[in-house]
């Protein structure tokens, strides 16, 4: 009979420590799960973009069902881009509420966000960065326009978001310093060689471990040398240049109430990204303000704005602000559509989610959640309609577009399986 470990037993090396995952040997138990790093062929890209203080579905949800239907208030700028879109009504993740709580949920779908003993886990992108993230130069980009961002690691921390575009644009196109890089690569490769010494370690342990143990500390290892994977993978891009882009240095824009021209900017950064295929896997989150945005027509503040109370006045004023959010989603998307790789485009390697964790940000409801869904080669140009009395499950969503980056799965928390209607070109 192996000897009991204690359960916070640890690999060392160097001064560094690893926590191993809980054994048999151990008191307590959890399972872990291995990264995927199968390769893919052709490019595939996702993007995730949530609006916090919702949407004003009236102007979104066309009246009919299937492709046959009439663009709305909110889709007119996307006219021109008809077949390239699918808006999605009636969906919503199962068992989240808690309001503007429910945005840490928009892309993990995790229950209950607002409860005492909530515990997040890990968001769609960070399940794709595990299996395509070694093959750009940044496994992922998390922006946002006031902090807050939508990414969550498989422990369930919130990923810092970067909220201003010149150092997005630092960070992917403009070049250190000598003595820079070669720190940079220094402590990469004193990352590897720690690594190193913990693989070994490791093995010498496995030989106390009984055989149900010897699997799990084989899947955590795994999980090690995906990590050293990486390091190595950072390593390699710290001696290669960054792209070329016909574009300057941007200038952030320091008004927060211009909301609008902020993500304008941030939408620029997104494309150049995508173009130079530095990242496939973004995620932009819209936060709202509690002041009075700098958009023409409107006078009142954005965050009671979208408590309008059905107040017709306060719709009014919403509706332009929301129009301008549509109206510089679609020149992003436009402007993927319009940018040529290989035989194909961005866009259609691009998949854009846009939408907002609130179904009615007036009542703070999380039912019927305003979607749309662009590019990533599916077949578009439809209302995909579902029950708004009982909803169809979002996460079956996230399972279609998490297969389509290639990422093997068929569940994903309170999915049911992919989503029904939503078919590849």
């Amino acid at each position: 009979m192996p000897n009991p470990l204690d359960r916070r037993s640890f690999l060392r090396s160097s001064g560094v420590a690893i926590a191993l995952p809980a054994l048999d040997a151990m008191v307590s138990r959890r399972s872990v799960t291995a990264a995927d790093s199968a390769a893919e062929d052709v490019p595939r890209r996702m993007v995730a973009i949530n609006v916090g203080l919702g949407l004003h579905v009236p102007n979104l949800y066309p009246e009919k069902a299937g492709r046959d239907y009439e663009i709305t208030p909110y889709l007119e700028p996307l006219r021109d881009l008809k077949d390239n879109f699918t808006v999605i009504s009636g969906t919503s993740h199962p068992d989240v509420d808690g309001g503007h709580q429910s945005e840490k949920s928009f892309l993990t779908a995790i229950p209950h966000p607002n409860s005492p003993g909530f515990r997040n886990s890990i968001s769609i992108d960070q399940i794709a960065a595990e299996k395509i993230g070694v093959k750009t130069r940044y496994a992922y980009l998390c922006l946002s326009l006031a902090g807050r961002g939508l990414s969550w690691s498989r422990s369930g921390v919130e990923i810092p978001s970067a909220t201003r575009p010149s150092s997005v644009f630092s960070q992917m196109f403009l070049e250190g310093k000598a003595d820079e890089k070669a720190r940079t690569i220094q402590q990469l490769k004193d990352g590897q060689s720690i690594m190193d010494s913990v693989l070994g370690e490791a093995r010498s342990l496995n030989r106390r471990l009984g055989k149900r143990d010897q699997q799990k500390l084989d899947q955590f290892l795994t999980a090690v040398r995906a990590t050293e994977t990486r390091l190595l993978k950072q390593e390699s891009w710290e001696h290669r240049p960054k792209p070329e882009v016909d574009a300057k240095l941007p200038r952030d824009i320091t008004d927060r109430t211009d909301i609008i021209g902020q993500a304008r900017l941030m939408y620029d950064m997104m494309y150049l990204a995508l173009q130079t295929d530095s990242t496939r896997l973004m995620t932009f989150f819209k936060n709202g303000i509690n002041a009075v945005p700098k958009v023409a027509g409107v006078s009142n503040d954005y965050h009671n704005l979208s408590h309008h109370g059905r107040d017709p006045e306060k719709i009014a004023e919403l509706g332009i602000i929301e129009l301008e959010q549509f109206s510089a989603l679609a020149d992003f998307v436009r402007h993927l559509h319009e940018t040529s790789e290989g035989e194909s485009t961005l866009l259609e390697r691009t998949m854009v989610l846009f939408g907002s964790n609130l179904g009615n940000a007036s009542s703070h409801n999380t039912l019927n959640m305003p979607i749309v869904l662009a590019g990533g080669g599916f077949r578009h140009g439809q209302h995909l309609a579902f029950d708004r009395q009982q909803n169809y499950p979002l996460p079956n969503l996230f399972v279609s577009m998490l297969q389509r980056l290639g990422v093997e799965t068929d569940s994903f928390v309170t999915s049911t399986g992919t989503m029904r209607g939503l078919e590849m070109s």
